[in-house]
């Protein structure tokens, strides 16, 4: 029996995989979301049309750029959540203020898991993607932008060195005490 389908429905965690471009959130998020039992969102397919075009010609985004796209996002946990239902996604979720937007769209119980690496674990990662808009020269301003969560309530971090399986495997044990059934009670915690 899966974790997620030992609490009861009206409690169910949703989780936002997080981190720079290159850490593996998609990959780890599908992995997550399948052992739970979860829906899967990839955050990146929510970004508007000039979103992806700023990014694709190397132009970093705005917080004005990201506040629609995080709403929406926001809105897919509320939604899942209204339903009775936990989710997976996967975010950047780089600061703190942008944490917190989701936290408060989302409306109900909502953890992180940050996947954190060294640059040279994410270059390297970066650079056998393919296919994807965001180019790897863009590192750099994520890794300035980034707000580290290791300080807020119900975040985890999860080093990225390792195969997708062990990072999974990972994340899965230090959400543990969350995904309990006893642990609903700090849902409050999460707004």
């Amino acid at each position: 029996m899966s974790m997620a389908a030992s609490q009861p429905a009206s409690e169910s965690w949703s989780i936002v995989v997080m981190g720079v471009s290159g850490c593996g959130k998609t990959s780890i998020g599908i992995a997550i979301a399948a052992r739970l039992g979860l829906a899967f969102v990839e955050g990146d397919a929510l970004h508007p049309r000039g979103n992806v075009e700023k990014m694709s010609a190397g132009i970093p985004l705005t917080d004005e750029d990201r506040w629609p796209w995080l709403d929406l996002l926001g809105a897919a946990l509320r939604h899942a959540h209204e339903q009775g239902r936990g989710l997976v996604a996967s975010c950047s979720a780089l600061k703190k203020s942008y944490r917190d937007r989701l936290r408060h769209g989302a409306i109900g119980p909502l953890l992180f898991v940050f996947l954190d690496g060294s640059r040279a674990v994410l270059q390297a990662r970066l650079a056998e993607r393919r296919g994807h808009f965001f180019p790897p020269a863009l590192l750099d301003t994520q890794l300035a932008t980034l707000e580290s969560p290791g300080d807020e309530p119900l975040v985890v971090t999860v080093d990225i060195d390792a195969p997708v399986d062990r990072i999974a495997d990972a994340a899965l044990k230090a959400l543990g005490h969350f995904l309990q059934p006893h642990a609903a009670g700090t849902k409050n915690e999460a707004r």
